[in-house]
């Protein structure tokens, strides 16, 4: 009986040291990257418990990767904890000892980053400023981070039904919580949840999205020079192709497909003697590799091959240019559901790519004499990484796999041809994708696709139903950065200060749903909004809509005959269709407006001005019987030139008005771009 007591002592006391060894919090956050920790900072703030889970040794992600050229299209949307965080880089370098390779007074940031006067943040910074913040901010909050663990994909997630009750990782360490973040670029706790979600581009028709899928007309930039022979033997089809050339492209126009935009690394280099490393010949390098890139030059190309932003203590971010950079086009395919060990090699083989072509441009010599001569006055950085040589260990995950929740943000989202009433943080970038291709063109020569930048549009409201997966999928988890979003919308989301203002409402929501006792679906909208704005969110313009009226865009109206779609990021939304100056007669754009009550209302019509414009487009306008016609310059400037728009004249209307565009007998292009009814006071 006593050996028997002994046992079940023994056995009590495994049980109790095995219930020990589980960490157990309110909040667990899968993923260190800058959203990751806003995450847990926010979740601190709330009064909970919170660990970050970050899979690598470094926290902070791309901020503290290589992209320190901070993309943000609008800084006035980015508030809450994402500004603090580019507040706290402006204190680290408004202190003597940040400047170690320049003076204060030299430095100057330029372009959309650039640092206006009299502001308190700073949004351009060294990976390793950015890493000592995060640092420094941690140690202030006392978030726990645990290093290198990374999820067990494939047996790693608990559920109760449409709840997580732990995650498990590959060591066997297991995390409980009341809820969930996946704050990764690649989305691997969610896909791992079995919550919804896609990779790659969908086709055009899908969500109604003109810029979305197979897109060789937008690719007017990052593209190669005319001529550049794909063979490697040139002239010769039978010979191959040369490495990175998609057999099977470009697809067919619009069409979806599992192609993924490229991926690089953003490198830090610098110029300074004493800082700078060398670029060297790596080991495994192949020639055939960038042959295209040499053909390039001996096309005719004229530039640089970068974009080498300055950055503090003469450093750089150095990010893809032109038809043959660092963007490793069509190799990172697999790399969204690839294993662990797959996506090392793959992240190893864009680095070695990446050294490769920084010593061929350095040193190679079929590269012109001038810019072997710019490049090779750069190098990597001695203070900058820890991998070794001055290269880091994030890539540039660009986009991955991507929830499909109830929610889609897409297109005409960011473009606000559809309304968002329950933001949650707001986007402001160009809708920009990275090429996604190398192909054949008919007459036999190289070309990339999938490069589209369509910018125009103000700031627009993210909605919440995107950040949380369907109700029977995942009750307890929000997805901050691999958000519900189509390949075109993502491409304006994914910006490293818009996740981190999506993270902290990922937090609050959690800590409000906790508080509640309900799924993060049924959080009160009304009351997050209330702690957001509090907290410093921006969550919409102010003064609502730019303009008013009721709108009828091109994309809602009956087009009849040929309208080809401009492929400048220009007109109302950025968008408009015209008729290619040919069969006259044929085409039509047919504009009908369901008004609020029949009255006097002022209509106008959008256009964008040209010397090939037609000078006489006829406009017919139909109410309730009566229909009269107006004939419209479209060389003329729009006498609302604030707004694009040209006022057709003031006419009684009923509640269905109809407006007309006609190519019949005009003498150049016409324009079919927006509609808009403004009442009239009587």
């Amino acid at each position: 009986m006593k050996m028997r007591a002994l046992l079940i002592v023994f056995a009590l006391w495994v049980h109790s040291f095995s219930a020990q060894a589980d960490d157990r919090y309110d909040i667990v956050v899968y993923g260190g990257t800058s959203a990751g920790l806003v995450a847990g900072f926010q979740a601190i703030k709330m009064g909970k418990s919170v660990v970050a889970i970050e899979p690598t040794d470094r926290i902070g992600g791309l901020s503290t990767g290589g992209l320190g050229q901070t993309d943000i299209g609008n800084k006035n949307v980015i508030g809450g904890l994402s500004r603090e965080f580019y507040q706290r880089i402006a204190a680290h370098y408004a202190r003597d000892d940040s400047w170690q390779w320049q003076q204060r007074a030299e430095y100057r940031s330029t372009g959309q980053s650039k640092t206006d006067a009299g502001e308190a943040s700073m949004w351009t910074f060294e990976p390793s400023a950015a890493l000592k913040v995060f640092h420094e901010w941690v140690a202030e909050t006392g978030l726990k981070i645990v290093y290198n663990e990374r999820l067990d994909r494939e047996s790693g997630i608990e559920k109760d039904g449409a709840r997580i009750e732990s995650i498990t990782m590959e060591s066997g360490r297991r995390f409980v919580g009341e809820m969930f973040i996946d704050a990764t670029y690649e989305g691997d706790l969610f896909a791992a949840a079995g919550v919804s979600y896609t990779v790659g581009r969908e086709a055009v028709d899908l969500y109604g999205e003109f810029l979305n899928g197979v897109q060789t007309k937008m690719a007017k930039y990052h593209n190669f020079v005319d001529g550049v022979d794909p063979y490697r033997v040139k002239g010769d089809p039978s010979s191959g192709l040369l490495p990175f050339i998609d057999a099977d492209g470009p697809g067919e126009e619009g069409a979806g497909d599992k192609r993924v935009q490229a991926y690089c690394f953003r490198m830090c280099l610098t110029d300074h003697p004493e800082n700078r490393i060398p670029f060297e010949k790596p080991e495994g390098y192949r020639e055939e590799w960038y042959e295209l890139l040499l053909r390039n030059y001996e096309a005719g190309e004229k530039r640089l091959p970068w974009i080498n932003s300055a950055m503090p203590n003469r450093k750089t971010d150095t990010n893809n240019c032109l038809g043959f950079s660092t963007d490793f086009i069509g190799q990172n395919y697999a790399y969204p559901e690839a294993s662990y060990s797959e996506r090392e090699q793959i992240v190893a083989r864009h680095r070695l790519y990446q050294q490769g072509l920084m010593w061929t441009l350095a040193y190679h010599p079929r590269m012109p004499e001038w810019l072997r001569e710019k490049v090779s006055a750069w190098g990597t950085c001695q203070d900058e990484f820890s991998l070794g040589n001055g290269w880091q260990q994030q890539l540039y995950i660009r986009e991955a796999r991507r929830m499909v929740s109830d929610f889609v943000m897409t297109q005409n989202h960011c473009q606000q041809r559809e309304s968002i009433e329950d933001s949650v943080g707001m986007g402001a970038y160009t809708m920009d994708s990275h090429h996604v291709q190398r192909y054949v063109t008919a007459g036999g020569y190289v070309k990339n696709e999938g490069d589209v930048q369509v910018g125009g549009f103000p700031p627009y409201p993210i909605s919440y139903r995107s950040v949380v997966p369907k109700r029977d999928e995942g009750q307890n988890l929000l997805v901050p950065v691999s958000l519900s979003a189509s390949h075109m919308a993502f491409g304006s989301i994914r910006m490293e200060p818009v996740f981190m203002v999506l993270a902290e409402s990922c937090a609050t929501a959690a800590s409000m749903a906790i508080d509640e006792g309900v799924a993060v679906q049924d959080v009160d909208y009304p009351a997050l909004k209330e702690k957001l704005l509090a907290s410093g969110q921006v969550l919409n313009r102010e003064g609502g809509e730019a303009i008013g009226g009721i709108i009828v865009d091109e994309y809602q109206a009956q087009l009849t005959g040929d309208w080809p779609r401009t492929t400048l990021s220009a007109g109302y939304r950025s968008s408009y269709v015209h008729d290619g100056n040919t069969n006259k007669g044929t085409a039509r754009a047919t504009y009908t407006a369901k008004l609020p009550k029949a009255g006097k209302y002022e209509i106008q019509i959008a256009y964008t001005t040209n010397a090939n414009r037609a000078t006489n487009v006829p406009v017919t306008i139909r109410n309730e019987g009566r229909e009269q016609v107006v004939t419209v310059n479209q060389q003329q400037t729009p006498d609302r030139a604030d707004v694009g728009f040209h006022s057709l004249g003031v006419f009684e209307c009923g509640k269905d008005s109809v407006v007309e565009i006609s190519n019949e007998g005009t003498d150049g292009y016409v324009i079919a771009d927006a509609i808009r009814w403004m009442a009239v006071a009587e």
